[in-house]
């Protein structure tokens, strides 16, 4: 009995073993052996679906960026539940920051693969901040796209570094959630009108 290929499927095995291997090991460390032994994959299907493996790690994080978008879009109009969601997001997806984590020890400050359409992604994010400036819904004291890029370090900076939340915060129920409380609170100063 001959077995029908779906294509489609393999590349779906292919980019969720891709992102277990990149979040755990990084560009330099993941191995392609590894994902297509994961995915159940001929190797030659990842280069053939993929490119390399840089190019593999761009699509995967490009992919996890553009989910994080769609679920959690900036929100100006409510910027401590937009903290929060954020924050969710990255407690149920905790691949996406090790991702992110990974890409700046790999790249540093050299430009990425596909840093024109990051840039594109991140300017309907500060034009989100922006608008609320400009109705006054935000404080314009600090520019929109350092107010973004403050806010975001607000939100992610727990789960990039859990050992120093414990060390520093507690690790109590009751520690995380004063933690996340400061946070929102942390958010909406930045944003409040004087």
């Amino acid at each position: 009995m001959a077995t029908t290929r779906d294509p489609e499927a393999t590349k779906g095995r292919i980019f969720d073993a891709a992102v277990a291997e990149f979040a755990r090991y990084g560009v330099a460390g993941a191995r392609i052996d590894r994902i297509a032994a994961e995915a159940k994959a001929n190797k030659q299907l990842i280069y053939a679906y993929f490119g390399n493996k840089a190019e593999l790690f761009t699509r995967v994080l490009e992919k996890a960026m553009l989910d994080l978008a769609i679920a959690v879009p900036v929100d100006a109009d409510d910027i401590e539940g937009w903290i929060d969601r954020v924050m969710d997001h990255h407690v149920a997806h905790p691949e996406v920051l090790r991702l992110l984590f990974w890409e700046g020890l790999e790249y540093g400050t050299t430009e990425l693969p596909d840093e024109a359409e990051r840039r594109a992604h991140y300017r309907d994010k500060i034009a989100a901040i922006r608008d609320g400036q400009e109705r006054g819904v935000v404080s314009d004291a600090i520019p929109a796209r350092d107010l973004l890029f403050l806010l975001i370090a607000l939100a992610n900076w727990t789960a990039v570094v859990p050992q120093m939340s414990r060390i520093v915060v507690g690790a109590d129920p009751d520690d995380r959630e004063r933690l996340r409380a400061s946070v929102r609170e942390a958010a909406r100063r930045l944003v409040a009108r004087p």
